[in-house]
């Protein structure tokens, strides 16, 4: 999910609740969802610093809290993997690693990284899906909370230790598949040596456009599968990646998504946020996942 965004206070938006009249306010994104807090409004920047700054320990804390509290809605993925603790991006990062069928795919790996405020384990079902079709997949917790830079980094790191072996044998090409904010994380990483494609789930991008950026020097073979626009992928903040990949294979929208349909399995935390997910629209976005993953492998071995 994507990362914290913040809009500037004013007045006479939205509706205001009672003691509230005339109130200020601004939107935290969770999963890319507005939070919304409401405050007195004050003239003082130095107050309203102190009150977004509560605001952001706060929904940090509740969202952590819902996580902790509510589980993995869909239960256990199974075969279970083997984790591994890493140094990814200067720190330490567990990674799940799932052996791929035996004889099967034993030199290609695909990582999947996941959104904002999540972990490894929403991605446990996709990664178990990989591992069936022949593949080792590889599931990070990214380290870094914020920045998709820094998790980039992390992702070229796992990257560099898979190619050397550090789930076993040496891996030879590897896809990178990202949701949300680990989508803008994979994308800005899938110019290292040894990936062969690139895979957005409803992708996120920074209002600086980033991403945007860093797609247009993109040679690596690209798919993307979207939500419709929708509060938790930032309305469509990544639609423009569509005309600046200029090797994407395929891009296609998932008609009525939730954003949390990306992920597998999702929790009451997302849907909260974000929507119910449903299972046919899951085992749609897993089907197009393995699709781009095998069009990203065809291709003979350089």
């Amino acid at each position: 999910m994507g990362t914290p965004a913040w809009r500037a206070p004013s007045r006479n938006r939205g509706s205001a609740l009672p003691g509230f009249h005339g109130v200020a306010y601004t939107r935290h994104t969770m999963c890319n969802a507005q939070l919304t807090f409401l405050v007195p409004p004050t003239s003082s920047p130095r107050r309203w610093q102190r009150v977004s700054r509560y605001a952001v320990r706060a929904t940090l804390i509740l969202a952590i809290g819902l996580a902790q509290a509510t589980g993995v809605a869909t239960g256990p993925v199974s075969p279970t993997p083997a984790t591994l603790e890493l140094v990814l991006g200067g720190r330490t990062a567990r990674v799940d690693v799932r052996a791929p069928e035996a004889g099967r795919g034993s030199r290609d790996a695909v990582i999947l990284a996941h959104g904002f405020t999540r972990s490894r384990d929403t991605m446990a079902g996709h990664a178990a899906a990989v591992a069936r079709a022949g593949y080792w997949a590889v599931a990070p917790d990214l380290p870094y909370l914020v920045d998709s830079r820094d998790n980039a980094r992390a992702i070229r790191d796992l990257v560099a230790a898979l190619r050397n072996g550090a789930a076993g044998p040496p891996i030879e090409r590897i896809v990178l598949v990202g949701f949300s904010a680990g989508g803008l994380a994979a994308l800005l990483a899938a110019d290292a040596p040894g990936v062969v494609g690139f895979v957005g789930l409803d992708p996120f991008d920074r209002p600086s456009g980033v991403g945007r950026d860093a797609a247009r020097r993109l040679e690596t073979p690209a798919w993307l599968l979207r939500g419709p626009s929708a509060r938790c992928n930032a309305y469509s903040i990544a639609e423009p990646w569509v005309a600046a990949l200029p090797n994407l294979v395929r891009d296609q929208s998932l008609a009525e998504a939730s954003h949390c349909d990306f992920e597998d399995p999702t929790d009451r935390l997302c849907e909260f946020v974000c929507g119910n997910a449903d299972p046919a629209r899951q085992a749609a976005v897993q089907a197009f996942l393995l699709e781009a993953v095998r069009g990203a492998l065809a291709k003979p071995r350089p």
